[in-house]
C-alpha cells in the first residue's frame, strides 16, 4: 500500500473516531457509486452528514482544507444526492462537512472540523 493511501486511511479513521466521540453514528465509510466516493457518512442531531476528509503529514504544501476546491464541493453535492437516492428512506436534513487531519509523524494528529461547508 502506498504511503499516501496509508496516510489517508489513518486520517479517515481519526475523523471517524473524532465524530463518534462527538456523538455521531457512522453510517458508511468510503461509500462508492459510479460518480465517485464519499469518505464518511454519519448521522447526528437529526441530520445525515457527508464528510470529506483531507489528511496531510504537515502543512509544508498547504493546509488540508486548501485541497477542497469548488469543483470538489460540487462533486460532493452530487454524491450526496446519489446517496440519498439509494437510501431506504429520505434522511431528512443533510449537510456536507469537511475534516482536516494533520498527522505529523510521532505526534498526536490535529483534527479540525468545519460543519456545513456547502
Amino acid at each position: 500500500m502506498a504511503r499516501k493511501d496509508e496516510l489517508g486511511r489513518r486520517g479517515e479513521a481519526c475523523a471517524a473516531a473524532f465524530l463518534t466521540d462527538a456523538g455521531y453514528r457512522v453510517i458508511a465509510r468510503n461509500w462508492r457509486c459510479p460518480q465517485g466516493e464519499i469518505d464518511l457518512v454519519v448521522e447526528g442531531g437529526g441530520e445525515v452528514v457527508f464528510v470529506e476528509v483531507k489528511t496531510r503529514s504537515g502543512t509544508g504544501f498547504g493546509h488540508p482544507f486548501e485541497a477542497i476546491t469548488v469543483a470538489k464541493l460540487a462533486r460532493l453535492r452530487r454524491l450526496a444526492a446519489a446517496w440519498c437516492e439509494q437510501a431506504d428512506a429520505w434522511p431528512g436534513r443533510i449537510r456536507i462537512d469537511a475534516i482536516a487531519v494533520i498527522a505529523e509523524p510521532g505526534k498526536t494528529p490535529v483534527i479540525e472540523h468545519l460543519a456545513g461547508v456547502f
